[in-house]
């Protein structure tokens, strides 16, 4: 059962970045390709002047990254305390005397809690990083 929803989290959240790559990351890798050409088109420019130019041209992707990057980990994050907290739970019922087979029970079930709990969040994360990333085209 917490492998299940540990796999429909999974899915939720690739699918959300997917789309969040193809409908506004690969647009900004294009600009920053294009940006990087031009810069290298200027025959008068040094070394450092168009190291420069390509360099301002990254700019808004490597934001974009870390945009995406840090919602991800505070996402993971939050998915691992609870699976943590959950763990601690069996633990303690361990400790407490509690039988193998229901104490598995109980975390398998508090697991697919953490999961399906988690994955009503992935819809607020992507609309978050689509904000940020629309913050940065503009």
């Amino acid at each position: 059962m917490a492998e299940a929803a540990q796999g429909r989290v999974q899915a939720a959240v690739e699918s959300a970045v997917q789309g969040l790559e193809r409908e506004q990351i690969r647009g900004m890798q294009g600009a920053m390709f294009r940006c990087s050409a031009r810069c290298c088109e200027d025959a008068a420019a040094s070394m450092q002047e168009v190291q420069r130019c390509i360099e301002r041209c990254h700019a808004p992707l490597a934001r974009a990254q870390a945009i995406v990057t840090a919602e991800l980990e505070h996402f993971q994050d939050r998915l691992s305390r609870c699976s943590l907290q959950c763990s601690d739970q069996a633990k303690d019922a361990l400790d407490s005397g509690g039988s193998e087979p229901r104490v598995r029970g109980q975390l398998d079930a508090c697991l697919a809690t953490c999961g399906e709990q988690h994955l009503r969040l992935v819809p607020a994360m992507a609309k978050k990083m689509r904000d940020g990333l629309a913050n940065i085209q503009q």
